[in-house]
């Protein structure tokens, strides 16, 4: 008990002081966990337990916000394939020709530093709400992807091959309805926690483990074939929380791997130079595959770290005998010191990119990728970013007004559900300024912004200013301290739900009232 106390005291001491000077808590984490290893402390296996329960926790939350076949693409399939064959190539003969270094050594160490971390760029999309946008989708495509090698290599290297059986987890297609209706059965409290925790640790977890395919795997792919349920955005919030105190055991673990010495840290930061060029060959296939300048970059950004996966592979090394302990622990401080550089980079990508713009632009292809071409939204008078409950109500009352008004969000799946219903609405990401940039207002005179993050609506006011619209904009609001900020950037008018929310109860109270008395 009084371990678990100094990992609480350590990590939260950390975490706040991450977060107290503008970089991500998980940095934090790292922080903490390199710290107790300082002190002598070591993982054990409660801890492995925990970090491996919210990594399957995370890739299950993150399967429950993508669409499988949005990830059958050629930027996803070949592009992953294409980057990784690069990677190992490079890697292997640099330490071959300039450290003299065991060809079959370098080639685990190729294999190892090719991988991206699923973990953190999953933790980095997810906290930016940009799971569903399109370079959010090919990120995500592209880990699985890597994560399906991984798991074909570390058969390989064990001298295993799945289960018979394996095949017979296709058989969980048809126990999706089952599935769907535990889901359904489950209400609305604690009972909604468990059925997360059997769906993504029991069944894709230990499940896909028994067969001999990666639990990541499983857990993952759970989560996809839930995506389509009604209520997979509730399933989502309510783990949330849980994951996220899990995935601290997962930080914690890597800096607990061991003590670094001055000699590691100098060799993991000359492994990291690598990290750019991984970067820049990520841009430069995505851009082959004709995506924009801009997706492309935020796609690479996501990608530039080395992996978990990678550190799996080398501990498979290690016991077959064929890397050093020393190589391990020097993996592992290189693992870590990536996330510790991507983390900040990725909170501010969106800033780095504008600056890179005019530079980035000159390397787009002059054919689009379908999914990344501009918006073009026709005749409308009234647009309406974010269909959400908010959203969707403004849209259904402007259209009953016979208003042409069209609606736009950065969701894929809800995009579609909505034109299913016969609805205007378009595929749109209100931070991205690409988007905002290829955009003709014609004859909009009002902009209805009902999407939740502030960040988004900041920068969408701040652009159509910049755009030189004139018109009325309006936006919701959760807190009064985002007032001043919406107003700063230009926002005509801005309602707050908390203050609205009782005027507008009793309003309609009292209309339903005087409704009966007149029936």
């Amino acid at each position: 008990m009084v371990t678990v106390i100094i990992w609480i005291c350590f990590a939260f001491a950390l975490g706040l002081a991450m977060r107290m000077i503008g970089l991500p808590p998980l940095v934090g984490y790292l922080a903490a966990g390199f710290g107790l290893s300082i002190l002598g402390h070591e993982t054990n296996p409660i801890l492995k337990e925990v970090a491996h329960a919210g990594v399957l926790l995370l890739l299950f939350s993150v399967g429950l916000k993508i669409r499988l076949k949005t990830l059958i693409q050629s930027e996803v399939l070949a592009g992953s394939l294409l980057h990784m064959l690069v990677t190992v190539t490079i890697v292997y003969l640099l330490f071959i020709n300039l450290f003299g270094m065991d060809s079959q050594l370098a080639l685990i160490l190729g294999i190892a530093l090719s991988f991206s971390s699923t973990v953190v760029a999953a933790k980095v999309l997810e906290s930016k709400r940009e799971l569903r946008a399109f370079h959010g989708r090919v990120a995500i495509g592209i880990l699985i992807m890597q994560d399906l090698v991984a798991v074909a290599i570390l058969s390989i290297a064990n001298g295993t091959a799945p289960s018979p059986f394996a095949f017979s987890l296709l058989g969980l297609l048809l126990l999706r309805p089952l599935i769907y209706r535990l889901l359904d059965v489950s209400g609305h409290g604690e009972l909604v926690i468990l059925y997360g925790l059997l769906v993504a640790l029991v069944i894709g977890g230990h499940g896909f483990e028994y067969f001999g395919l990666s639990s990541e795997l499983g857990a993952l792919l759970l989560g996809v074939m839930l995506a389509s349920h009604k209520r997979a955005v509730e399933l989502s919030s309510a783990i949330w929380g849980l994951k996220e105190i899990l995935l601290v055991g997962f930080f914690l673990q890597i800096g607990l791997i061991g003590y670094p010495t001055l000699e590691m840290m100098e060799n993991a930061f000359l492994i990291n130079l690598l990290v750019p060029l991984k970067a820049l060959l990520f841009f430069f296939i995505l851009i082959m595959f004709r995506l924009r300048a801009r997706s492309a970059f935020l796609t690479s950004l996501t990608l530039a770290t080395f992996s978990e996966f990678g550190l799996i592979v080398a501990s498979i090394g290690v016991k077959n005998g064929w890397l050093s302990n020393e190589w391990m622990l020097l993996l592992a401080i290189a693992v870590a010191m990536s996330f510790a550089v991507s983390a900040p980079l990725n909170r501010y990508s969106h800033e780095l990119y504008s600056w890179l713009e005019d530079f980035l632009q000159k390397f787009e292809s002059k054919n689009r990728h379908p999914d990344d071409e501009p918006v073009h939204i026709g005749n409308s008078h009234i647009m309406v970013m974010g269909m959400g409950r908010v959203g969707t109500g403004a849209y259904e009352l402007l259209a009953q007004q016979k208003e042409r008004v069209i609606g736009l969000d950065s969701d894929p799946g809800k995009v579609e559900r909505h034109r299913k219903k016969g609805r205007r609405v378009l595929y749109a990401d209100a931070e991205d300024p690409g988007f905002w940039s290829h955009l003709h207002l014609g004859g909009v005179h009002t902009v209805l912004l009902a999407v939740p993050e502030l960040t988004a609506k900041l920068l969408a006011v701040k652009q159509l200013r910049k755009l030189g619209f004139t018109g009325t904009i309006a936006t919701t609001v959760l807190y009064n301290e985002e007032v001043d900020q919406l107003k700063a950037e230009g926002a005509d008018f801005i309602y707050n739900f908390y203050d609205g929310i009782g005027a507008s109860f009793a309003q309609n109270t009292f209309a339903q009232q005087k409704a009966n008395e007149t029936k």
